[in-house]
């Protein structure tokens, strides 16, 4: 008996026997992947994780900017409204706008994931959002301005709302970094970036609402009953720094209500990127 010649055949067919299992498991996968029901509705989250560069942010940190200056974040958070979610064959869905309004907090985890019920169906892979507050919502009256833009006294939106200017404060990041000269009266070398403006109630002023499109690429977001995706987006605060325009802190430590301010929201859009979707309710 050749028994070189058997063990080499059992080897074989071995191999032949796995290789077709697998096969035969993704086309299996592939068969029970759910349909889409358009009667049917899901939720899709979206999950903002703020970075600096290559490493997760982390309040009290040090990074460096494209100007080469050192700084620490203490706060960062800005509000994202208006989402819409657009589908592989171009069908969109509008968030409604009464409950499309969110403040995205580094502080808080879990404002940084943000839930969008009552999706139809479908697998989205691309998402759209304005970093800011409409003009419409910020000249509403203050009772129709609720959540996360309540400016009561104890409202979620009081910190992020210029009394003195009537408007909403969109992107608000505050720090210190050495390269900003100690004065009297900033002896610590704080910075504040607190970007705002919507066009004007009368006449047209400082415009600073800035609207962003993430393509998913070759993926896709599939909205299911019993599936709920998660889309995770990076925000680089680096890029508030750089693009456009090299934004340098010590000739800027406060930028607020100023032409500036246009300059660093051109530069903070681009700072939303894609990175990856989960469909089986993993991180």
């Amino acid at each position: 008996m050749n028994t070189k010649f058997n063990f080499s055949k059992i080897v074989y067919l071995a191999f032949f026997m796995a290789f077709s299992l697998s096969l035969f498991s993704c086309e299996k996968d592939e068969e029970t992947e759910p349909e889409i029901d358009s009667s049917k509705t899901g939720t899709v989250e979206i999950k903002f994780d703020n970075i600096a560069g290559l490493n997760d942010l982390t309040l009290g940190e040090e990074y460096t900017n494209a100007a080469g200056e050192t700084f620490k974040v203490d706060m960062l958070q800005y509000y994202i409204s208006n989402i819409v979610l657009k589908s592989e064959d171009g069908t969109e869905f509008v968030v409604p706008q009464d409950d499309s309004y969110f403040l995205v907090k580094e502080e808080d985890v879990e404002t940084q994931h943000i839930q969008i019920p009552n999706v139809p169906e479908g697998n989205y892979n691309e998402v759209t959002f304005t970093v800011g507050v409409d003009s419409l919502r910020n000249t509403k009256p203050v009772s129709e301005r609720t959540g996360v833009l309540d400016i009561g006294v104890e409202g979620a939106g009081k910190e992020m709302y210029w009394s003195w200017n009537s408007g909403y404060i969109f992107f608000k990041m505050e720090g210190t970094s050495t390269a900003i000269e100690a004065t009297e009266t900033n002896p610590n070398g704080n910075f504040y970036y607190h970007i705002g403006g919507f066009g004007g109630y009368d006449g047209p002023t400082l415009n600073n609402i800035r609207t962003v499109t993430v393509s998913l690429g070759s993926d896709a977001a599939q909205a299911r009953e019993e599936i709920t995706p998660s889309i995770h987006l990076v925000v680089d605060i680096l890029k508030a720094f750089e693009g456009t325009t090299q934004v340098s802190l010590k000739e800027y430590p406060v930028v607020m209500v100023n032409p500036y301010s246009l300059n660093v929201s051109e530069n903070y859009m681009k700072a939303f990127e894609y990175h990856h979707v989960h469909n089986d309710g993993h991180e």
